[in-house]
């Protein structure tokens, strides 16, 4: 494949000027949605085929949230896009100062198979709303939902403004070769850095959303019960496929019994006795996965768990307990229905278990203590997180979500979408009526009082 004709055709389109046009991205964005809704039944049917995933998930967590995004970024684009006025310093009287909002050009996004509708298209509307022509990249290994993207884009926008690439290493390699004028990455660590490294070659801007070993932190003080109950959901939420899902569990030795013992029933509660029959739990995504996650599985620790079914590519919701930091669980990010449990004789041991690792794509803290909370919240670095809670920190359009160090750069949702795809050109309009001698030679010391006097 080459990708040149695609970014050539978006480049030539993009500097006909339309895209800079609020009404036209406005309108772009009413007809994202409206094909989304119109293709709903088909978004969920792909997801159920590649990822085993219900209705009800696939809607709550894919279609659902990126109509919520359209509606959010719908209302406030206006304002958002409007040029802003700042302040001018006294040293460059007589003007007025702005920022204008300008979009950066040819965009594109790769996405991943874990969430393939919601993070294909929520930072396309990103995209769009900033005023930018975009090339899509869906994951290769969620083929039924890439099928049906490509032809609800397909039918919605001409390509030379927002198209669709589908393949895998090939096609990956061959856009990555192009000038694009930013990248938008979700996925893997080791893929991250190679499209960092080819973003480079052109001083190509990039966001990176990567992953990691996200912990969960089980306080003396939590609501046990509920802890468990929010971990179980966010866990194996996907058949764990979720690149902020609870990766591990520290908790307390003094309320570690009492806390594994709730894990269990909650698990059973949410699953049922069989979770490998039923109907609402997914899959994972392919053979090579289903391998890599089953060899993390230490036997001899299972405490809930640990069935697979090779043909329906299905892993019990499984717990292991009693946990070693030099367990083969705990040198990779999971991404599966696998939750180790780790105990601490105390936060302070806690903290620095985590502290000690790279930093997190998201943290959970489950305490009712104050003290604990500032600690955990205000001294450990991690992409965001929430406290008594799993995962739904994802779901605020109010709130950015990106990653640190090891587990990204950059941020998106919401507002923080619109700056993601734009860049901010500062402009400053100087008046003609006066023209202040101080900064032209020849220089004097009268001059200079008068600059020092400003400038301090």
């Amino acid at each position: 494949m080459d990708a040149k004709p695609i970014v050539d055709a978006q480049r030539a389109y993009f500097l006909k000027g339309d895209t800079f046009s609020l009404r036209f991205r406005q309108q772009a964005l009413d007809r994202l949605k409206s094909a989304i809704l119109k293709y709903e039944q088909e978004l969920l049917d792909a997801l159920r085929t590649d990822l085993g995933k219900s209705a009800s998930e696939a809607y709550m967590c894919e279609v659902g949230l990126t109509l919520s995004e359209i509606s959010h970024m719908r209302k406030h684009l206006c304002r958002w896009a409007r040029t802003e006025r700042k302040l001018t310093p006294l040293t460059n009287f007589a003007a007025k100062s702005m920022i204008k909002k300008d979009p950066y050009g040819v965009v594109l996004i790769m996405s991943p198979w874990n969430y393939p509708v919601l993070l294909s298209l929520e930072p396309l509307v990103g995209a769009i709303a900033a005023g930018n022509t975009v090339v899509l990249k869906p994951s290769a290994y969620s083929p039924a939902t890439t099928e049906v993207i490509t032809q609800l884009i397909s039918e919605t926008f001409p390509p030379e403004y927002i198209t669709v690439v589908k393949g895998g290493r090939a096609e990956n390699q061959s856009l990555l070769e192009q000038k694009f004028d930013y990248i938008f990455f979700t996925g893997g660590v080791e893929v991250g850095k190679m499209v960092m490294h080819k973003a480079a070659e052109h001083l190509t801007p990039i966001t990176l959303e990567l992953g990691g070993k996200s912990p969960c932190f089980i306080h003396h003080t939590a609501n046990l019960r509920l802890a468990a109950r929010r971990i179980v959901f966010g866990k194996y939420l996907n058949c764990g496929q979720t690149c902020i899902a609870p990766d591990y569990v520290l908790v307390e030795e003094s309320v570690h019994d009492s806390f594994v013992k709730m894990l269990i029933e909650e698990e059973k509660k949410m699953y049922g006795s069989d979770a490998l029959a039923n109907p609402n739990y997914g899959k994972i995504i392919n053979s090579k996965h289903f391998d890599r996650i089953r060899g993390l599985i230490d036997v001899k620790k299972i405490v809930l768990g640990g069935r697979s079914d090779a043909n329906t590519l299905r892993i019990e919701p499984t717990i292991l307990d009693h946990v070693l930091p030099t367990d083969p669980v705990m040198q990779e990010e999971i991404f599966g229905p696998v939750l180790p449990v780790l105990t601490v004789r105390d936060a302070g041991e806690a903290f620095d278990f985590i502290q000690d690792r790279p930093h997190p794509l998201a943290l959970y803290l489950f305490t009712q203590d104050k003290r604990t909370e500032c600690l955990f919240t205000e001294r450990l670095a991690f992409g965001g997180g929430c406290v008594n809670d799993t995962i739904i920190h994802i779901a605020t359009n109010n709130l950015p979500f990106g990653g640190v160090g090891n587990s990204g750069m950059g941020s998106y949702h919401g507002r923080k979408s619109f700056d993601t795809f734009t860049h901010e050109k500062s402009i400053v309009k100087k008046y003609t009526w006066l023209d202040l001698v101080l900064r032209y030679q020849p220089y004097a010391t009268w001059k200079d009082k008068v600059i020092r006097l400003f400038l301090r």
